[in-house]
């Protein structure tokens, strides 16, 4: 066990299985001695996490629709009640309607765009606002995005439109947060088989491109992605903000 994150509250939202970003963030977050709380949508997910977290004591869990701002209030105000402070908050959602994944992106519908935007960069401004004023001992925000948000990855469509305001709406609450002394970076994962990504068209041809031309010739994983984390959510980042960090085996410096 370490110590990187030893006595420090992290709020973990968007566990839904063992192949979440967000699990393999608590893995590591839970290994370097924090205090895991977490946030989950409906009877499903709160069975799976306590399938998950059965190995780590007691399960601190709220339930959470990030589309409802009474459902976001009551999931801050429960923690403030139950552990008075955080230090760190892993947001890890995002969605889109699976057609809007499937067909061209010129057809994404009204509807789909505005809920893709909604679930995925709206929901991150509104628990920012939230966390910060439980924020009181300064902390570090974290998100996760993709490099779909700035190049075009065929299928991932308005996913990546979605993903492109949140690595603004980074930029934006870094700098209103920077005071407080809290700091909000983006983690811009490489290709990884979650729940998700099954349902982006020809992905698994974008795990074989990543594995063949990336400098580390290799996709990357939940404890590559778990580490980073940590590092953001400790002190070790204290001088990092508004960044994109990205763990994608380097394939991002690649021009083909």
């Amino acid at each position: 066990m370490g110590e990187m994150l030893s006595g420090k509250n992290i709020l973990v939202m968007g566990v839904r299985n063992k192949w979440s970003i967000a699990w393999g963030i608590a893995q590591a977050a839970y290994r370097e001695g924090a205090n895991l709380i977490f946030t989950y949508l409906g009877d499903r997910e709160k069975e799976e996490l306590e399938k998950l977290t059965a190995g780590m004591g007691t399960l601190h869990a709220h339930p959470c629709d990030v589309t409802s701002d009474e459902d976001i209030e009551k999931l801050f105000d429960w923690v403030k009640a139950e552990f008075g402070v955080i230090h760190g908050l892993v947001h890890a959602i995002a969605f889109a309607k699976s057609e809007d994944l499937r067909e061209s992106f010129l057809n994404t519908s009204r509807d789909g765009f505005r809920l893709a935007l909604d679930v995925s960069a709206y929901s991150f401004v509104a628990v920012c606002r939230h966390a910060a004023e439980i924020m009181t001992e300064g902390g570090s925000i974290i998100t996760l995005t993709y490099r779909g948000s700035m190049k075009i990855v065929p299928g991932y469509n308005v996913m990546g439109v979605a993903k492109a305001a949140l690595e603004a709406s980074v930029r934006y609450a870094a700098y209103e947060l920077g005071s407080r002394n809290i700091r909000v970076n983006s983690l811009s994962s490489g290709p990884i088989k979650t729940l998700s990504a099954k349902g982006i068209k020809n992905f698994n041809d974008v795990l074989k491109v990543v594995e063949e031309r990336s400098p580390l010739r290799r996709n990357v994983t939940l404890e590559d992605l778990g580490n980073t984390a940590v590092y953001l959510l400790s002190d070790l980042s204290s001088g990092v903000t508004g960044e994109i960090i990205y763990v994608d085996s380097g394939y991002n410096n690649m021009g083909l």
